[in-house]
């Protein structure tokens, strides 16, 4: 397949598929740094935490296998090894083991922040390449981690 089948220049989504699979990158570091924090959350905000990134990593989970489903209705391959995760994405790894909870939220929002800025550039490409699915798939992606942001922020006592 290839994204003339669903009516879209091939040329135009290029640009589209090489971001989501930057993105798709991020995502993985991100979900897995996600567990890190569901696994290795200590202290008081403990009950609160642990659900909140059980909550993230499943919604990372779906939107990772979104993501690459994407990539393969525009007829491209979706990376699928943890070594070009790791090479390419902005989004770095953290021990979580030891770190306190508080640092676990501030390195959550951190990487929503990365996550946001990487879906508004895809919307940008997905509307210049007339690609309504993808934008629409992204867009509804940033809103919930634009609403996940906010209470976090809110959680952490953060303007």
């Amino acid at each position: 397949m290839n994204a003339e089948a669903i009516s879209l220049n091939e040329k135009e989504v290029k640009p589209v598929v090489d971001l989501l699979n930057d993105y798709l990158a991020n995502y993985h570091i991100h979900y897995q740094k996600l567990r890190g924090c569901h696994w290795n959350i200590k202290g008081q905000n403990f009950f609160t935490l642990h659900v909140k990134f059980e909550e993230l990593y499943t919604n990372a989970q779906l939107t990772i296998d979104e993501i690459a489903e994407r990539v393969l209705t525009l007829g491209k391959p979706p990376h699928s090894r943890f070594a070009d995760y790791i090479s390419e994405s902005s989004i770095q790894e953290i021990n979580t083991i030891g770190l306190n909870d508080l640092a676990m939220v501030d390195a959550i929002l951190d990487d929503m922040a990365k996550l946001i800025e990487l879906e508004r550039e895809l919307l940008t490409a997905s509307d210049e390449a007339s690609d309504d699915g993808t934008n629409d798939m992204v867009n509804r992606f940033m809103q919930f981690k634009e609403k996940n942001t906010w209470m976090l922020r809110s959680f952490a006592g953060k303007k």
